[in-house]
């Protein structure tokens, strides 16, 4: 990901979180902080940009509502854009949640954008550090964000400006006060668009540093990913998508390699949650649209 790309994809994924919390019920993850960190008009822009695209996403979906942008918008939101954003952070934060009350004492965020969940959890500014690690660049854009939002940094919250997706570094974390303490790791919606090398590299570099216990969240797509079409093509577009905009998706994972990873790491699987145990957990009996993504796993790993 080039750095001056970095705030559009924090920018749209801070998109779905605002559409879903005003217009979608059930909530599967109710961010309602994320509509104060973008304006009317990137809201505007964003929208009129997907209905214009309804084209490439589905011609049927275009004819029958071609009267109804509003309709279309819904449409492409819920079944291409929101459904892995909103799942995985809300079985993200359901498992930092138990962490936390289990002694985690520190929250790193890999790939942070425009995350809220510092704001949205005023309580654990005494009990939990966080820290956000993205882009110089998107970590500029939240600053500027959150003072027009006028929303104040906790005393709690570190951003980390790195390009850990190259080189991981300590360093940068413990010059804001990370510690040898229990921790908790999100890594969302990065997994695939590093090599695999990439990825066990990261890991290992995570956890060298970290005591027994700490473990990560993350996503991560499965070995089907380049041949699975997904409904109404989602899977295929999410792909093309990738690679238009010059960020390819580049791996996929068969079970038994991502456990390999992991003990190569010196990490156990606490919990593997398929697209089908997603689809149960996170969207049963919904009315709408919106469904869990056909090719998308989470893990839940710990430090032996």
């Amino acid at each position: 990901m080039k750095e001056n790309e970095s705030s559009l994809t924090a920018l749209l994924s801070a998109f779905s979180r605002a559409y879903h919390s005003q217009y979608d019920t059930p909530k599967i993850f109710d961010d309602y902080i994320a509509k104060d960190l973008i304006s009317e008009k990137e809201f505007s822009d964003i929208s009129q940009n997907m209905i214009q695209g309804i084209q490439f996403f589905n011609k049927d979906i275009a004819l029958k509502f071609q009267d109804d942008p509003e309709e279309m918008l819904k449409w492409i939101t819920q079944v291409q854009l929101s459904p892995t954003p909103l799942a995985r952070a809300a079985y993200c934060e359901k498992v930092l949640r138990n962490e936390v009350v289990l002694g985690a004492k520190q929250y790193v965020i890999l790939g942070a954008g425009l995350d809220t969940f510092c704001f949205r959890h005023p309580e654990l500014e005494n009990s939990l550090d966080i820290f956000e690690i993205d882009y110089p660049a998107t970590q500029q854009l939240k600053k500027k964000r959150l003072d027009h939002a006028q929303l104040t940094i906790p005393t709690n919250l570190h951003l980390v400006p790195m390009d850990f997706t190259k080189t991981f570094s300590y360093q940068p974390l413990l010059d804001e006060g990370f510690d040898n303490k229990k921790t908790f790791f999100s890594l969302l919606g990065v997994s695939y668009y590093l090599t695999k090398e990439e990825n066990k590299s990261l890991l290992n570099h995570l956890f060298a540093h970290v005591p027994s216990g700490s473990s990560i969240v993350f996503d991560y797509a499965d070995e089907t990913l380049f041949e699975t079409k997904g409904m109404s093509n989602r899977v295929e577009h999410m792909v093309k998508l990738a690679s238009a905009a010059g960020e390819p998706m580049k791996s996929c994972f068969t079970y038994h390699e991502i456990e390999k990873a992991l003990d190569s790491a010196g990490l156990l699987i606490y919990e593997h949650v398929t697209p089908a145990e997603i689809n149960d957990l996170f969207f049963k009996k919904r009315t709408d649209d919106l469904s869990a993504f056909e090719t998308i796993h989470y893990i839940h790993a710990v430090k032996k």
